[in-house]
């Protein structure tokens, strides 16, 4: 037995690709049925009586009710509006898409009659194309009459227009008006023999920043700055800290680095002097970068606290470790210097630090047994956090 064909759902789909119907009219679209869109076509044409896209609307509405009458089979009919934005451009085309997508989700049409103002085909047509066949295109062009009467009124319309829209009041207005002032200027102090290169200057420059963009990236610049948010005060006290911690760590880089220069002997063999001056290095420097990574770490477990991490633990831990090493690496530097020197006080600051270590680990594990509730993690987390402990604590 064949197999039916398949029912065809047509839409007579109107686009409004500067959303006139929404800057207008305040009509939010897409607008999609018979009773919506004479609705919104009638809206249109009270505000604004000469605009072409309530016409169009109007011929929608016709045509989808001349394939009604004359409907054969098993064809469905809908009628809807879709628009775009008042920026134009690429933004109109997005938005256009995206009301397309809505249209079809709810109609979802095997076929597309388009009906146009008649000025936007080109721009429109591909982008619908793209996810629905067009099986037809009708274009609507408001008739004029031919007298000067009129033909007046729309040229006096279309001036308004220029005047009154910024984006072309720059252009129209703007441009021409900052030339007349720099000619004027030229002429009050005698020196219109310059007027060629000001004017070239004065439009090359216009042309560069429309060109570039540069007055959009400026406004954006200035938008940034003046909705700038910033961060919670944990974060900031956090960055500083970093930005702190990292001079201090390459301020003692550079006393080590010059530590090392003030040493360096050219008639000595070189292999020999990599102990003394490996040795300057770490006596110059260690402190400062014991300190500055002391300060970034102190600054993490700041906003550690108030955000109730449980790596603040951690990081108590290894800002303890590190005060510690920084004392073990200064007294190595000294022995690497001088192989004479007492090397009592290493000794001492290795075995010193290690109940220093311990203790810490067990304050630490008290502490967070004691204020679990203010951390407010699970208990497994926990479990699994003093487990981490004792296994580094074992692996030092």
């Amino acid at each position: 037995m064949p197999k039916a064909d398949k029912a065809e759902r047509i839409l007579i789909l109107c686009v409004d690709r500067d959303d006139d119907l929404g800057m207008k009219a305040g009509i939010a679209t897409p607008v999609l049925g018979r009773k919506e869109n004479v609705n919104a076509a009638a809206s249109l044409a009270l505000r604004d009586p000469e605009e072409a896209d309530a016409n169009a609307m109007f011929e929608a509405v016709r045509i989808y009710d001349n394939l009604k009458k004359s409907a054969k089979g098993q064809e469905e009919y809908e009628v809807g509006t879709i628009a775009g934005s008042d920026l134009e451009g690429v933004e109109a085309d997005r938005q256009l898409v995206a009301e397309l997508t809505e249209v079809l989700e709810k109609f979802a049409a095997t076929d597309v009659i388009l009906v146009t103002d008649g000025y936007t085909d080109e721009m429109v047509l591909p982008l619908i194309e793209s996810r629905v066949p067009v099986t037809s295109v009708r274009r609507i062009v408001v008739k004029h009459s031919k007298s000067i009467e009129e033909t007046a009124a729309v040229f006096s319309r279309y001036m308004k227009i220029l005047v009154e829209n910024p984006r072309y009041s720059r252009i129209v207005l703007g441009l021409p008006g900052l030339l007349f002032i720099v000619l004027g200027a030229l002429a009050y102090f005698d020196l219109l023999s310059h007027a060629v290169q000001a004017l070239a200057i004065i439009i090359g420059a216009y042309l560069c920043i429309k060109g570039f963009r540069l007055d959009k990236s400026t406004h954006n610049v200035y938008k940034l700055i003046t909705d700038y948010s910033p961060p919670s005060v944990p974060v900031q006290i956090a960055g500083f800290s970093a930005i702190a911690g990292v001079l201090i760590i390459l301020i003692g880089g550079y006393l080590g680095g010059t530590a090392v220069a003030s040493v360096v002997n050219d008639t000595v063999e070189p292999f020999a002097q990599v102990p003394g001056l490996i040795g300057e290095f770490l006596y110059g420097s260690t402190y400062l970068i014991a300190i500055g990574i002391c300060v970034i770490l102190m600054g993490r477990a700041v906003r550690y606290f108030f955000e109730h991490d449980l790596r603040l633990w951690r990081t108590v831990i290894i800002v303890v470790g590190v005060a510690w090493s920084s004392v073990m690496f200064v007294e190595a530097g000294r022995i690497l210097i001088n192989p004479d020197v007492n090397y009592y006080t290493l000794v001492y600051a290795i075995v010193g630090g290690i109940p220093v270590m311990v203790s810490t680990f067990f304050t630490v594990l008290l502490l967070r047994r004691k204020y679990s509730s203010y951390f407010k993690e699970p208990e497994e987390t926990m479990e699994e956090f003093e487990d981490n402990l004792l296994d580094d604590q074992l692996n030092a």
